[in-house]
């Protein structure tokens, strides 16, 4: 898929706001992109996942054994992933702060892992997601994401794979602009506070 096919799929499906966004980051945006909504169709799904399955080279592709993606806003991505890949997928949880495993998931022992997330914007949920997969017995080898926002600064520690970068300005809680602050902030993501 080209750059101007996946912002179409994100229009065609309302996905991309305007208006104030405190992100899953801790940051603000003026921009918000709900991957929820440009998943809520199967076929689109699919089709960006395999679009984003095309983008991780063969060498790496060949040596993923599983995916795994953090919930909430990855689990979708994340199957869609598994099904691309033909490989079984499995997400991360954290409802008490930290991401494990639960629900009978498990990883075996040495499992090359294909990380996977809606949206990357700082990276922080990525690390905590990859430091958990290691504490599960799993080595994350590569991430992909649908859109990385972090203007290319994050490291994952582990080669990256975004379908499509999108750099909308974010901001920390001290350098909101004016225009921002003047209007009620939401919050979309899926991080609890």
């Amino acid at each position: 898929m080209t750059e101007d096919e996946i912002l179409s799929e994100f229009r065609a499906s309302e996905a991309l706001l305007e208006g104030h966004f405190l992100l899953s980051s801790g940051r603000h945006s003026g921009h918000y992109l709900q991957c929820a909504r440009v998943l809520m169709n199967p076929d689109r799904a699919g089709r960006l996942a395999f679009a984003l399955a095309q983008k991780i080279p063969r060498d790496i592709r060949s040596q993923i054994d599983v995916v795994v993606s953090p919930a909430m806003g990855g689990i979708i991505i994340g199957q869609e992933m598994g099904r691309a890949l033909g490989k079984d997928a499995m997400f991360l949880e954290r409802p008490g702060g930290a991401f494990h495993l639960r629900r009978g998931f498990r990883l075996e022992k040495g499992a090359k892992v294909l990380m996977t997330e809606d949206v990357v914007t700082t990276g922080l949920s990525s690390r905590e997601a990859i430091a958990a997969v290691g504490r599960e017995g799993g080595e994350v080898i590569a991430e992909v994401a649908l859109v990385d926002r972090s203007n290319g600064e994050s490291d994952l520690g582990v080669p990256f794979y975004p379908l499509i970068d999108i750099n909308f300005p974010t901001y920390a809680d001290d350098k909101v602009p004016a225009e921002l602050t003047a209007i009620e902030v939401t919050k979309p993501g899926s991080r609890e506070a």
